[in-house]
């Protein structure tokens, strides 16, 4: 098998990412119920879906958890990124952050990164698939249990925490 993603399946995934994003973007944010008490001592870089409101709302709400720095960008094609990160496709959301060796995908609470980047698992990231109602930065109430799947660097992946 190639290890070059082909342009078909990319616009596909970006496709994807990009129909999700306009949908969960519906709607307010939820970032004061998800404020965690300490901070994240590490800097982050966060991939942005184009015209997403709640990549920004997110992006601002882990930017006040972190004590170091947090850059963003919009890349061009956000389904490569994602897919060069090792994001598996059924996982994705709208936007992923690279913070310390790892990946974050979607609207991960900070109270589950700050557990990640203290616990230093050997995987190469953390995902919150689909951009659930109620999550940092998304509009609604939050309904039922959400699981955070850990990703291994082999791709393998398996719930990290539950919520």
């Amino acid at each position: 098998m190639s290890d070059r993603l082909s342009r078909r399946s990319v616009l596909a995934t970006a496709s994807a990412v990009a129909a999700v994003s306009v949908a969960g973007c519906l709607g307010g944010d939820s970032t004061e119920e998800w404020a965690h008490p300490g901070t994240l001592s590490a800097t982050a870089h966060q991939y942005n879906s184009p015209n997403c409101d709640c990549c920004d709302v997110y992006e601002q709400y882990l930017d006040d958890h972190l004590d170091g720095s947090l850059s963003a960008s919009v890349p061009e094609e956000i389904g490569a990124v994602k897919a060069d990160l090792g994001v598996p496709g059924d996982l994705q959301s709208c936007h992923t952050v690279e913070i310390g060796p790892y990946f974050v995908e979607g609207h991960v609470p900070v109270e589950t990164i700050a557990t990640l980047l203290d616990d230093a698992p050997d995987i190469a990231g953390i995902a919150l698939p689909g951009m659930p109602a109620g999550s940092p930065g998304m509009g609604g109430e939050k309904e039922g249990t959400w699981t955070v799947y850990a990703v291994g660097a082999d791709g393998g992946v398996e719930p990290f925490v539950q919520l």
